[in-house]
């Protein structure tokens, strides 16, 4: 009796924990399982009641993209004006809004440099006829068979050499413009508009002396149209392309819209604020947008057909972004997706998902239990 009483003592602690355990296993709530990428939701889990699904389908979306801008005038259509010698002004016909066309007069120099310049083009030009006469006097004392051969050759080559000194002293002339056929030893330098446009600046003096190494004194631009400069950021430079439409606005002007297009898009990012230069071309007939005033630029696209989450399905690793799609009923894989511009609470996905797919739109977070 004593034996069986010492037995029961033993073996009760075993079949109190036993039956303990088979207790909290009927008790337990269904576990959610991972495998790889793969998590599985076993029927009846508590979870499910908290996870919600989305069919993933397009929708019509017209990208708009807005940044900050300065006005700036078109290279081509703008010049600055200094002399290409250092002289005294002797007279000026220029004036501010007076309009111009390539060529038109703006100013005259007396410059002894032009001078010397002058000089050397009337002396080559001079020596050039010079050695033409004595080339072609050799050549026909040649066909009469009385000249050597030797002194044609010498003729011939003081003629090239001749040529090119007086090709050189043209091209110094014709690159300031000056027209050689009225040009007068002596003469002043005409200083005239490279473009067509209006005087914009104007700090010519009659009188004043100019050194050729002076900041420009006179500005000339073609302001009907002008470019707007944005910054688009790195991470959105890829909604932005050559020939996209582009709205302007300015502080000057509340509620006014000037249109216009992009022109160009750099190939290089400032390394400091992590944007991209984007060049806005825009008509500017009426002259309301000045060189230097800050804009707002919104870039707008045709309509596209886009795919949107709402931003709850998105989770992060390693600065990726990823959500989890459904494959079968109850079991889901991690997928990476790439994202753009979020609107109202949803999130652009340029890549990773395509129209008929489901994903879990809320409470995907509780799948990372099993992670």
């Amino acid at each position: 009796m004593k034996k069986n009483i010492f037995l029961f003592s033993f073996l009760w602690p075993f079949v109190f924990a036993n039956s303990c355990g088979r207790k909290k296993d009927l008790g337990e709530t269904p576990q959610i399982i991972a495998r790889g990428d793969t998590v599985i939701v076993e029927e009846g889990a508590s979870v499910l009641e908290k996870i919600k699904e989305t069919m993933v389908a397009e929708q019509d979306f017209n990208l708009e993209l807005v940044t900050a801008g300065t006005v700036k005038a078109i290279p081509n259509l703008y010049a600055e004006i200094a002399p290409p010698f250092s002289g005294r002004v002797t007279k000026v016909y220029l004036k501010l809004g007076m309009k111009t066309q390539p060529g038109t007069p703006l100013f005259e120099l007396v410059s002894p440099e032009f001078i010397e310049a002058q000089k050397i083009y009337f002396q080559a030009k001079s020596e050039l006829e010079s050695a033409r006469l004595a080339l072609k006097r050799e050549q026909d004392l040649r066909a009469k068979g009385v000249g050597a051969e030797r002194d044609l050759e010498e003729a011939e080559t003081r003629y090239q050499v001749k040529e090119k000194e007086y090709q050189n002293a043209l091209a110094g002339l014709k690159i300031f413009g000056v027209d050689v056929e009225k040009l007068v030893f002596g003469q002043p330098l005409v200083i005239t508009s490279p473009i067509a446009g209006e005087v914009i600046d104007n700090e010519v003096v009659n009188g004043h002396y100019i050194r050729a190494d002076d900041p420009p004194r006179a500005k000339v631009a073609e302001l009907s149209r002008v470019w707007v400069v944005g910054m688009v950021k790195e991470k959105d430079i890829r909604f932005v392309h050559e020939q996209d439409s582009a709205e302007i606005t300015v502080a000057a002007y509340p509620g006014k819209k000037f249109l216009g297009k992009v022109f160009h898009i750099d190939e290089v990012v400032d390394e400091d604020t992590r944007s991209i230069q984007v060049l806005v071309e825009c008509d500017n007939h009426d002259h309301f947008l000045k060189p230097g005033m800050y804009a707002s630029v919104k870039f707008k696209n045709p309509p596209i057909k886009a795919i949107f989450v709402p931003a709850k399905a998105l989770l992060q690793n390693n600065e990726k972004s990823y959500l989890f799609l459904k494959i079968k009923d109850r079991i889901y894989v991690k997928r990476f997706v790439e994202t753009g511009l979020s609107k109202d609470d949803m999130v652009l996905i340029t890549h990773g998902l395509q129209p008929g797919e489901t994903v879990i739109s809320e409470g995907a977070f509780y799948l990372l239990e099993a992670q």
